[in-house]
């Protein structure tokens, strides 16, 4: 007789790797054995991240009367690359954020209730409500105001996403799309909303310079997902109602809580499964710079020699500010008296 056992652990080592650097060892294995073993496949078997680090957002003011809860960009995760910041926002009538400057870095503002105007020194204006996106690269340099619309609360969620060095004085722009432009689905009693990213084999509209990932989910109660993670990607999760077990967390993450996400090769998504409550969820992620990042403030670049510059060029009016010292908005003028 022939022990087999050493080619026998090898098969499954094969399927793990994949089948063209591990073929003649399945060959082999067949030979020797006299079985017929089943040609492999390059897709894994799916193996969820693991939680990281989680941690509470605990509700603080910020800009003119707004409440925030900052999930990435708090002391305890200072930030978390390629991401900046989250801001979970509420702003009332007579709140806001009025006139200030960005370089180096791209906001996302998506809504969940209410509205937010904006206005820039570009001459661009516009509106978003409930479902809205606006993705707008700051680029070499932005000044703009964004206040919140009507009477209702204007409620949602800001991400800062930081540019590589290559990209950082890119030419400032934007996409916004409509809450009905964005893709969604529904299957097995879970909801995605694809902003940025895959999900449920659609993809969303949006070019993301620096690769993104942005999902939102509604999972009714008892229901699980399986989320495939791009596993060159940084990912965390963002909780705004209810709760839910993440990864391999068996105790349930309730709202206002941000959970990092482990990255090893053999990890190819994140498992959610809910209880009774059913959750309301963000699923962020991005490929990291691995860069130095020096930030002061709305300005974010790569060395404190570039944020000194940075600082010239806006109290001079240079370099990508040269609106900067002759605009002011209209929407933030009842808090700039």
């Amino acid at each position: 007789a022939v022990e087999h056992t050493g080619i026998a652990r090898l098969i499954p080592v094969t399927r793990r790797a994949g089948c063209m650097r591990f073929a003649p060892l399945l060959l082999l294995a067949r030979i020797v054995t006299g079985i017929e073993i089943p040609a492999c496949s390059t897709a894994m078997a799916f193996s969820t991240r693991k939680t990281a680090i989680k941690v509470e957002s605990v509700e603080q003011g910020e800009g003119a009367g707004a409440r925030v809860r900052r999930s990435i960009g708090r002391p305890q995760l200072r930030s978390f690359d390629p991401f900046l910041m989250l801001d979970e926002f509420r702003v009332k009538k007579g709140a806001g954020f009025p006139d200030h400057p960005h370089r180096g870095f791209e906001t996302v503002t998506y809504m969940l209730s209410g509205s937010f105007e904006h206005e820039d020194f570009t001459g661009h204006r516009g509106k978003i409500g409930p479902g809205d996106l606006q993705w707008m690269t700051a680029g070499r340099g932005i000044v703009h105001a964004e206040m919140p619309l009507g009477d209702q609360e204007a409620h949602g969620l800001q991400l800062w996403v930081n540019l590589a060095a290559k990209d950082k004085m890119v030419e400032p722009k934007y996409q916004e799309l409509l809450g009905s432009q964005i893709p969604n689905a529904t299957k097995d009693g879970v909801q995605a909303i694809i902003i940025a990213g895959r999900a449920f084999g659609i993809e969303s509209p949006v070019y993301t310079i620096t690769p993104t990932m942005y999902l939102r989910f509604i999972m009714q109660p008892h229901s699980k997902l399986e989320q495939e993670i791009p596993q060159d990607m940084n990912a965390f999760v963002y909780t705004l109602k209810g709760s839910a077990t993440f990864g391999d967390d068996q105790s349930e993450t309730p709202a206002h809580f941000t959970v990092t996400l482990s990255k090893a090769a053999d990890q190819t998504g994140l498992r959610v499964q809910t209880g009774d409550s059913g959750a309301d969820f963000v699923l962020i992620g991005g490929v990291p710079h691995e860069q130095p990042v020096v930030q002061h403030g709305p300005f974010v670049m790569n060395t404190r020699e570039e944020i000194m510059k940075t600082m010239m060029d806006y109290q001079a009016g240079q370099n990508g500010f040269e609106r900067a010292g002759k605009w002011s908005s209209e929407i933030g003028q009842p808090l700039m008296r």
